[in-house]
């Protein structure tokens, strides 16, 4: 005989959390409903790509480089600026990291800009950290670039880059596809920029944050002084024949290299820096050049209502290409069935961004057909390798029939073919690795070249084993990734910067 207490017993139990391998599946469940509620109609994923407040103290500094900041994009990057700064007063490159005297500076001339005080509090205690950390002087070159467009700081007292690196062959040392694809594309600009040297007025000086006078960077073996010396000495001559001509064709570079959408690269450093050249050496706002540019900008914004009002942000760079491949392994995986419609519309989208045209990485591989995807929406000059074993992997587990398997099989061919001469694969070019980039003062703001990488290795690795196809060049990788182990058993990841994700 059934009694009440019976009944509510099983009701109690009904309502418990599931356990074990039941609790699994509610999870997946979930996990798989709200990856589908996040994909466009269009049929791709996008993440936001966060990172730090330079990004929006930069874009405030080139608006006001440009003529274009209004009040209404000042306040609300100062409020984001300001919601950032931790308890220290400092604010940092990544979450949790230790302060950056780089950082905070450019975020206390960013607030400056703004209308906040030098004596507010938060503006003191950001000082405070700027002065502790050896001032401006202690600042990245980046930095004291910015700074020198603005009057800041002397033109002079920073490491000269001469725009006759465009003329250098790819073959001599120090030549432009020597640098990684994102180190080029905002060298090129700050090659203008330091030719011409261009200053705008921001009202205010920063004499507070200078601190003790900082040394100038050491220029390393004595070549490099003698260069450092012989490049300042012709940059102060009265005529400098081949300057001209050096500025005409970097500058044509530059435009050349824009992409759809008025970005470089698709990324954040080349962007700014190509727009405030472009304009200093007389590109109009209302230059077709310099408006796509602008225009395709605000796609990099995000806004967004918090409690103290609304807040604008800069994504330094957007992910869709990789965020859709990433969600089609991911609901294979989970079991849902190819013929999905959410699957099918993603794959159809994938395929239509497949690269087909030549880039710079034909430079060093002039005889490779073209292939490949980018990282983002629009950035056809650069297909990387990861994305794209990555897409092959996504395309495969959602069925590449038809047009869809010809895409796979360029996709294939164009990784293989960008495998360096070491047996590994890096991010967008093969076999750039020349580090004597490093030893020029300019280059103290972190990776110059893009070497082969573990992470970017161990998926071409997996997309080869899961094809079948050139067994050759995927034991080579596979040799290169169990010489490229670290010493505690681990594989370091360049691009996920850890080493979980390597491993």
């Amino acid at each position: 005989m059934t009694t009440v207490d019976d009944d509510r017993s099983r009701e109690r139990t009904s309502t418990e959390p599931p356990t074990g391998p039941a609790a699994a599946q509610l999870a997946l469940d979930r996990a798989v409903a709200r990856l589908l509620e996040l994909q466009h109609e269009d049929g791709w994923w996008q993440g936001e790509l966060e990172t730090n407040v330079t990004m929006d103290a930069e874009d405030l500094l080139m608006r006001q480089f440009l003529g274009v900041r209004t009040r209404e994009q000042s306040e609300q990057s100062a409020r984001w600026i300001r919601s950032r700064q931790r308890g220290d007063g400092s604010w940092a490159t990544f979450y949790g990291g230790p302060p950056d005297v780089s950082t905070t500076a450019e975020a206390y001339v960013a607030l400056r800009l703004c209308g906040d005080g030098p004596d507010e509090p938060h503006m003191v205690a950001a000082r405070d950290v700027v002065l502790s950390h050896g001032g401006l002087g202690a600042t990245r070159v980046f930095t004291r670039m910015w700074l020198a467009l603005f009057g800041l700081w002397s033109w002079d007292d920073l490491p000269l880059l001469p725009p006759e690196l465009v003329f250098l062959p790819a073959a001599v040392p120090l030549n432009l596809y020597d640098f990684a694809c994102w180190a080029r594309q905002t060298i090129a600009p700050i090659a203008v920029l330091a030719s011409l040297r261009p200053t705008r007025a921001l009202g205010f000086g920063v004499d507070e944050l200078r601190g003790a006078a900082g040394s100038p960077p050491d220029s390393g073996a004595p070549l490099f002084r003698l260069l450092d010396r012989l490049v300042r000495r012709y940059d102060r001559l009265p005529y400098r024949p081949t300057r001209a001509a050096a500025l005409r064709a970097i500058v044509s570079w530059i435009v050349d290299r824009q992409e759809a959408d008025g970005s470089w690269g698709g990324i954040q450093p080349p962007w700014v820096y190509s727009l405030m050249a472009l304009h200093a050496y007389g590109y109009s706002l209302d230059d077709p050049v310099i408006a796509r540019g602008l225009a395709g900008w605000e796609r990099f914004t995000v806004s967004e209502e918090t409690a103290e009002g609304p807040v604008r942000r800069i994504e330094a760079c957007q992910s869709p290409v990789w965020d859709t491949a990433l969600a089609l392994v991911a609901l294979a995986d989970a079991g849902i069935e190819p013929s999905a419609p959410a699957v099918q519309r993603a794959a159809d989208w994938l395929c239509g961004e497949e690269v087909r045209v030549r880039g710079d990485w034909a430079v060093r591989r002039p005889r490779l057909p073209a292939g490949g995807w980018a990282f983002e929406f629009d950035n056809d000059l650069y297909p990387d390798i990861d994305d794209t074993a990555e897409v092959v992997l996504g395309l495969l587990r959602a069925g590449s029939g038809g047009s869809r398997r010809a895409a796979v099989a360029r996709g294939i061919e164009w990784v293989v073919g960008m495998r360096s001469r070491d047996g590994g694969w890096a991010a967008f070019d093969a076999d750039n690795t020349r580090e004597l980039a490093y030893r020029l003062p300019f280059c103290d703001f972190g990776a110059v070249i893009d070497p082969p990488s573990a992470d970017v290795t161990a998926h071409v690795v997996e997309m080869l084993a899961r094809t079948g196809t050139h067994p050759d060049a995927m034991q080579g990788g596979v040799r290169w990734l169990l010489t490229h182990q670290e010493a505690d058993g681990s594989w370091f990841g360049r691009w996920g910067a850890n080493h979980l994700y390597g491993t």
